[in-house]
């Protein structure tokens, strides 16, 4: 049974089902070919009102081949205000304007969910912007932008969606390469360690 950790931010309480540690497998889609792989992912915060992403993962070959990981942010997609940190390590000034339930349903959309924004780097030299809604225990993202550093490895445009289903965490990835429409990148399926 899920329970709301007690220190989550206001905020946060749209994510509160990802909030946690999971490890699990799942299929990569490369060279032709799918490959098996494990995942840990953990979703954290530190009482601000952002949540952490952490994934790391390999190959499930004879070599354990690590795959590249991904650090991001997650939130709720509202205006900024003076309260908010940033830039940098600037620290926000005053309080913020979502102090109760009521105040957080005031940024519910239409759908009855909340649309967010989700930022993720990779270590390649890669980062994305995500826009996205998350509706009970259902996340759909889609890029809105993304860079690379000159000589970086990217693709011009992905999705992922992450769904709560009998207790586990399963996403999908779909990338599109240059030159190409969204295909499945990778799928997975992740249970609950911590």
């Amino acid at each position: 049974m899920f329970v709301l950790p007690e220190d989550l931010p206001l905020e946060l309480t749209p994510f509160a089902f990802l909030v946690g540690t999971w490890e699990g497998t799942g299929v990569i889609s490369f060279d032709g070919a799918e490959h098996e792989f494990k995942q840990r992912v953990e979703f954290s915060h530190d009482g601000h009102n952002v949540l952490t992403y952490v994934s790391s993962a390999q190959l499930m070959d004879e070599k354990e081949t690590a795959l590249p990981s991904e650090l991001g942010y997650w939130r709720l997609a509202r205006k900024i205000e003076a309260a908010d940190a940033g830039p940098g390590l600037l620290p926000g000034v005053g309080e913020l304007s979502i102090k109760t339930r009521e105040d957080l349903e005031t940024i519910r959309n239409t759908e009855g969910g909340f649309d967010i924004q989700v930022s993720t780097l990779h270590p390649g030299g890669t980062a994305e912007l995500y826009n996205g809604k998350i509706k009970g225990a259902r996340v759909d993202l889609a890029s809105f932008a993304g860079t690379a550093f000159d000589g970086a490895k990217y693709y011009r445009h992905s999705t992922r969606l992450y769904g709560l289903v009998e207790n586990a965490l399963l996403w999908v990835w779909e990338i599109a390469m240059p030159g190409s429409d969204l295909k499945p990148h990778a799928s997975a399926r992740l249970e609950r360690i911590a």
